[in-house]
């Protein structure tokens, strides 16, 4: 029977590509559930990153602080040196 093997094949071969199909799909969201917890993971990143930043900027304000204090200190020392 060439027509019953010929309906056969044709069978298979249908469920083969809704196999893959599915394995597609399967393979889609798998990539996009990767992406998101690797987004989740980047954007954790980022918040501490701008928390570092947000430190660093307040050392450095209060390093240029400092800075200005002790210039007034010098020029004060200047003035008083040059004093008769």
């Amino acid at each position: 029977d060439l027509e019953r093997s010929l309906l056969e094949c044709q069978n298979d071969k249908a469920r083969l590509k809704a196999w893959v199909v599915q394995l597609e799909k399967s393979l889609h969201q798998y990539h996009s559930s990767n992406s998101a917890i690797e987004l989740r993971a980047s954007l954790g990143k980022i918040e501490g990153l701008k928390g570092k930043i947000g430190e660093l900027e307040y050392a450095l304000q209060n390093c240029k602080l400092r800075l200005e204090l002790l210039e007034r200190g010098n020029e004060q020392w200047q003035e008083q040196l040059h004093r008769p």
